[in-house]
C-alpha cells in the first residue's frame, strides 16, 4: 500500500510540474515561430531555460519522495559550453530519469534526432521543434533504388537542421541498440554480449556525419542497476529502486569517424563498425564489474 500510495503521489507531482510548465513552454515555442533575428533567439534562450527547470524540479520530486540512490561516477569535467554525443546502453524508461539525474545543467539540455514525421505530433512537435530537436529524414534503400537522384539528400536536409548548433553548444544523445535490453531479444538476435544487444552502426555514422564538426567530445554513458532485475519506470517512483549506477566517460571524438561516406565506401563503414564493435566490448565489460560490486 505504502508504494502505492507513493507512486500516486510522485505521478501527482510530475504531472503537475509538466502541466504547470508546458503553457509557458507553448507561449515562447509560439513567439519563437513568428519573431524575428535575435528576439527569435530570446524565446529559444527561455524555452531552454524552461525544459532544463522541468528536469530540474523532477529530479527535486525524486530526492524529496522517493529512497533511490543516485550514484553518478565521472563527469567531473563536464561544461554547458561545449556540444557532447552521448553514447548510452537502454534497458528501461528508468534511463530517461537517470541521464536528467547525471547531466541536467551540467550539459547543455539533452536532444534526439527524431523522425521528420514527428514533427506534426500534437503539442509535443511544436515543443521539439521549439527546443531545436533535429528533425530527420531518412530514406529507404528500396526508395532510393527507384529514385536515385535522390540519393545523400536525407543527409543534406538533417544537416541543414543541425546549422543552429554551429553558434549554440547541444548533447545528442544516441541509443546504439535502437531498442531496450532484454534477455528474450539478446537471445533471438543471439548477441556476443552479456548485458548488451548488437549496437546499430549506421545510426551513429548518420548522427556523425551531420554533426561531426559541431561535436567536441563523446560521453559514454553507462547506466546499471544492481537489483536482480532491470525495474520499470513504476518501480521507479513507487519507491522500488535502491540505487541506479550512472558512469560517465568522456571521450575524445576522431573526425576519421565522419570524413568519409558509410552507405557507399565499405572501408570507411568498416571502420565505422569497428570502433561500434570496440565500444560495445568495452562496455559490456563495464556493466559486468559494476554489477559485480554488489556481490
Amino acid at each position: 500500500m505504502r508504494r502505492l500510495l507513493t507512486g500516486c503521489f510522485v505521478t501527482l507531482l510530475l504531472l503537475l510540474n509538466t502541466l504547470v510548465l508546458i503553457g509557458p513552454l507553448m507561449v515562447f515555442a509560439l513567439l519563437k515561430l513568428v519573431l524575428p533575428g535575435r528576439y527569435r533567439v530570446y524565446a529559444s534562450t527561455s524555452v531552454m531555460w524552461i525544459a532544463e527547470t522541468w528536469a530540474e524540479i523532477d529530479k527535486l520530486i525524486f530526492k524529496l519522495c522517493i529512497p533511490t540512490e543516485w550514484d553518478i561516477r565521472g563527469g567531473g569535467d563536464l561544461r554547458s559550453d561545449t556540444s557532447y554525443l552521448v553514447i548510452s546502453n537502454h534497458q528501461s524508461w528508468v534511463d530517461i530519469p537517470a541521464l536528467i539525474q547525471a547531466l541536467n545543467r551540467r550539459t547543455p539540455f539533452f536532444k534526439f534526432f527524431l523522425k521528420k514525421e514527428l514533427i506534426w505530433v500534437p503539442f509535443l512537435g511544436l515543443a521539439w521543434w521549439a527546443l531545436d530537436y533535429p528533425f530527420m529524414k531518412r530514406y529507404t534503400k528500396a526508395f532510393l533504388a527507384k529514385n536515385p537522384e535522390l540519393a545523400g539528400k536525407d543527409l543534406e536536409i538533417t544537416k541543414a537542421a543541425c546549422e543552429l548548433y554551429k553558434s549554440q553548444p547541444v548533447t545528442v544523445v544516441n541509443y546504439l541498440e535502437g531498442t531496450r535490453f532484454t534477455s528474450a531479444k539478446s537471445t533471438q538476435q543471439q548477441s556476443p554480449f552479456n548485458h548488451l544487444l548488437k549496437p546499430k552502426a549506421g545510426g551513429v555514422a548518420f548522427v556523425l556525419a551531420a554533426m561531426g564538426e559541431q561535436l567536441d567530445a563523446i560521453l559514454d554513458v553507462t547506466v546499471v542497476y544492481p537489483q536482480q532485475r532491470i525495474p520499470g519506470f513504476w518501480d521507479l517512483i513507487s519507491g522500488n529502486v535502491p540505487k541506479v549506477i550512472i558512469d560517465i566517460q568522456t571521450r575524445e571524438l576522431d573526425p576519421a569517424l565522419w570524413r568519409g561516406d558509410y552507405e557507399n565506401d565499405p572501408q570507411f563503414r568498416q571502420t565505422v563498425q569497428n570502433w561500434v564493435n570496440q565500444l560495445w566490448i568495452e562496455k559490456d565489460r563495464r556493466i559486468a564489474e559494476l554489477r559485480d560490486e554488489r556481490r
